[in-house]
């Protein structure tokens, strides 16, 4: 990678998705500042995957930034609330953090702006996900016009580009993805309620539909699971 090369900010949670967002950024030839942000998840251990994975990609430089959502509460991530274990079901789940998307893209534009790079990619995704209304096309389109209108490059002519190349794949074709491109899956971490030993738990939506995507793409699952998603 040459130093002439764009820059772009990634979002790197320490989940799948998010890992292979990042890497496609790579392939397309971006040098990468990866941010993650340490929102007082009950899940924190994804934080130590998501360092694992900006080292695997090279980033230039990864920021974990501490802003504890907690203190607003409104989740099962965030607060006293239990993770349910019961199956995806329809509607938006107790684990969507109010605005998480709209706050992480936030903290992403800002660094940025801050640093020349006018590509945010986030590996949010539209089939295969647990309904949560910041995952969509709509969001993300409507985000980057913010994204125009609420900053100085936007303003003298040099708009950002939100890069959602997950957009549109299931689960499966994002397994499918990142092992076309060489990647170590069992370096992400998707549960959301760890058990004892730094376990999948098996039974959350996210565990659920992570087993589901390797299933579906014939692909081994490197996942440890304290109880087997698939029964």
């Amino acid at each position: 990678m040459t130093s002439t090369a764009p820059l772009a900010v990634a979002l790197v949670s320490g989940g799948l998705d998010s890992m292979i967002s990042a890497s496609l950024a790579r392939a397309a030839g971006y040098r990468l500042l990866a941010l993650s942000v340490d929102y007082n998840q009950r899940h924190q251990v994804e934080l130590a995957a998501a360092a694992r994975i900006a080292r695997a990609l090279g980033a230039e430089r990864h920021i974990v930034l501490p802003l504890d959502l907690s203190a607003f509460g409104g989740s099962a991530l965030t607060a006293d609330i239990a993770v349910p274990k019961d199956g995806v079901q329809p509607g938006i789940p107790v684990t969507y953090v109010p605005a998480r998307n709209t706050i992480f893209l936030s903290l992403a534009l800002g660094w940025a702006e801050a640093a020349g790079a006018r590509d945010l990619f986030i590996g949010v995704n539209a089939l295969d996900y647990s309904g949560y209304p910041d995952c969509r096309p709509e969001f993300i389109a409507g985000f980057e016009r913010l994204a125009e209108l609420a900053t100085k490059a936007g303003v003298e002519g040099e708009p950002f580009r939100i890069q959602a190349p997950l957009q549109h794949m299931t689960k499966a074709d994002i397994v499918r993805e990142g092992t076309r491109l060489g990647l170590d899956l069992g370096m992400s971490w998707s549960c959301y309620d760890p058990a004892p030993g730094d376990l999948h738990c098996g039974s959350c939506d996210s565990c659920r539909l992570r087993s589901k995507g390797f299933a579906d793409a014939g692909i081994a699952d490197p996942t440890a699971y304290a109880v087997n998603p698939q029964g």
